[in-house]
């Protein structure tokens, strides 16, 4: 019997815990939490989840959910992080599959062997690490800037100005910002609906839609957008747009450079602030691999279906794409395929190498050239290419 790592017991890792195991394989999983959920653990003592006190998810209920187990039916249209960490503690208990998981564990490297194998070096204990935000309550009466574009910095910018004196947000370029709802549906409804367009109309039919709703950035003193609709990934918030136009939060340019708790800006102006919430992304990094082995941080990231690399057997990367909607459905299909691959039950119709050529020459939406926009698949589309390979298999 094959024995299987799987590094990591978040949405991503519990389903290839499950899948594998399924399969037969002997299944061991590491994470270095203290129970499964990953970033969706808000007070796990690791320190590891990025979210926020009122974190909701961003991709709604009717397309963010595991196959083999729908989220309950009273669930949010946009469910928060405690109603998201139970849905994940409920699959990993009827999938009775915590027995699989080292809890508290870190893995600390992973050699390959000639006889392409893998040896784990891991350790337990004790792992800390800060995250700058987690509620708006010790920025009160403060003067907060916060740094970036994605959903990460539009949301803190919102919260926090419920109890700063003042916050800022700069942005170094426009962003298209998308509301939570249009026209009564969920955006993510709303675009799947709008499908039947070909990708020439919808696109600029979907730049139309947000400004007849919402208006133009330019106009309330944020960027203007100077690239297409889906050339960065979106940024899903129905509140900044309130925040600043009720004098909540105040836009800002780039940032030319800082000095001490000043702060210059492109635009010649200049302002002091007590505290600096920087919401600029990550890298793709794994610290656990030679890097000679694998580095993907400054890309691209040469993965078939985001998940197989052409040179190492035995290796499947589950999650490691960033997709225009939900991540757990694909990544519950992606380790679908790799279970079937690993058991012999399906293989690629050609050359792997070639195959990822392909995809990397064919993206599901063309973005601007950034680390970030490495790995961006069409949701919808990449679960159709997903389940055509799983029908083979």
């Amino acid at each position: 019997m094959k024995k299987v790592a799987v590094i990591g017991a978040g949405p991503c890792g519990i389903t290839a815990i499950k899948n594998f195991n399924d399969q037969g394989f002997e299944v061991t999983a590491f994470e270095r939490c203290e129970g499964v959920g990953g970033n969706w653990r808000f007070n796990d003592p690791s320190g590891h989840s990025s979210v926020f006190e009122t974190t909701h998810i961003i991709s709604s209920k009717y397309t963010s959910f595991y196959e083999d187990f729908p989220l309950p039916n009273d669930a949010s249209d946009y469910p928060s992080h405690k109603e998201l960490l139970k849905y994940f503690n409920d699959y990993a208990n009827h999938f009775d599959i915590n027995k699989l998981i080292k809890f508290g564990t870190e893995v600390v490297h992973c050699k390959y062997t000639n006889n392409q194998k893998w040896i784990i070096q891991w350790r337990s204990g004790e792992y800390l690490h800060s995250h700058d935000y987690k509620t708006a309550k010790p920025f009160a009466d403060k003067r907060v800037l916060v740094i970036g574009g994605g959903n990460s910095a539009c949301d803190v910018a919102v919260e926090t100005a419920r109890v700063t004196k003042k916050t800022t947000i700069s942005w170094r370029r426009g962003y298209h910002l998308i509301p939570k709802f249009m026209f009564g549906l969920t955006t993510d409804i709303f675009s799947y609906k709008s499908r039947w367009l070909p990708v020439r109309l919808r696109i600029p039919f979907m730049k139309f839609m947000l400004e007849l709703i919402q208006g133009k950035n330019e106009d309330i003193g944020l960027p203007k957008v100077t690239n297409r609709i889906l050339a960065t990934h979106p940024t899903v918030n129905s509140e900044l747009y309130d925040a600043i136009r009720h004098g909540k939060v105040k836009p800002k340019p780039d940032i030319d450079r800082i000095d001490q708790k000043t702060v210059y800006f492109s635009d010649q102006s200049q302002e002091d602030f007590d505290v600096i919430i920087a919401c600029t992304g990550f890298k793709i990094k794994h610290k656990f691999f030679d890097k000679e082995l694998i580095d993907f941080e400054k890309g691209p990231v040469p993965l078939l279906h985001k998940m197989i690399p052409a040179d190492i057997s035995n290796l499947y990367f589950i999650g490691l794409f960033q997709p225009l909607g939900c991540i757990w459905p694909g990544a519950e299909l992606q380790a679908k395929l790799a279970a079937r691959h690993l058991a012999g039950l399906w293989k690629p119709n050609n050359d792997i190498q070639k195959l990822i050529d392909l995809e990397l020459n064919n993206p599901d939406v063309h973005q601007i050239e950034s680390p970030r926009h490495t790995i961006t698949v069409d949701d919808f589309s990449f679960r159709k290419r997903l389940k055509k390979e799983l029908r083979a298999a």
